[in-house]
């Protein structure tokens, strides 16, 4: 009687164990294909099935194979709806890319105001080392939201891992608009970064001859 039950319960086990087995090996590709559904949903603003499957329990700070958390790409592209079902779901709004982008500064750089104000409004970080969303706005051109950075405490004179400033990279990049707009602010004209370079250099090497006066006017030198 005894060697029946060891038996019975032996092949109870067996049986248990394929089934589990079995499970788990139909569960990978299901996991695969739900994980591709996301990063395209996310990457075309499919706000119903974002949320369709973040309430299939899909993490909502999945990283995407090109090594950006989805809330950045979404960001980036000024998804509002796909950004809101994420904030929603708490993704982690300081959540880095692989080269340390977050979503604000994805934002900030795209110029899409709204988003950004959303992400701070979560607590997105504005300052701290590296580059900054207030540099990725001036790269960009876009005034309205180096305006509300600035507002919301941005330091101004942040810099980069090379040195580089909001005001150098608005020259860099030719925006004179924010050039004028950081230099009403107080922008300091002389940093340099690693190179040595500073936003006077970059703007005579560009020949922006009117960013190069007006950097003059406010104290730059060679």
């Amino acid at each position: 009687m005894t060697q029946f039950l060891r038996n019975h319960w032996h092949s109870i086990a067996l049986r248990f164990f394929t089934v589990i087995a079995v499970a788990a090996a139909n569960a990978a590709p299901a996991a695969a294909d739900m994980y591709d559904d996301y990063i395209f949903a996310v990457s075309n603003d499919r706000v119903g099935l974002v949320k369709e499957l973040l309430a299939k329990g899909v993490d909502p700070n999945v990283v995407a194979p090109n090594g950006e958390p989805v809330l950045v790409i979404a960001a980036r592209a000024g998804y509002v709806g796909t950004v809101d079902a994420l904030l929603a779901a708490k993704a982690n709004v300081n959540a880095r890319s692989k080269v340390g982008d977050t979503a604000i500064m994805a934002a900030a750089l795209s110029g899409h105001l709204e988003l950004v104000k959303k992400l701070r409004a979560r607590g997105a970080e504005i300052d701290g080392a590296g580059w900054t969303p207030l540099i990725y706005a001036a790269t960009g051109g876009q005034d309205s939201v180096v305006t509300y950075l600035l507002t919301e405490g941005a330091n101004i004179n942040a810099v980069s891992p090379n040195g580089t400033s909001a005001l150098m990279m608005a020259v860099r990049e030719g925006k004179g608009s924010t050039v004028t707009l950081l230099l009403a602010r107080g922008a300091s004209v002389n940093l340099r970064n690693q190179n040595g370079a500073t936003a006077l250099s970059w703007a005579l090497r560009g020949n922006e001859q009117e960013m190069a006066t007006a950097l003059r006017r406010a104290g730059a030198k060679e």
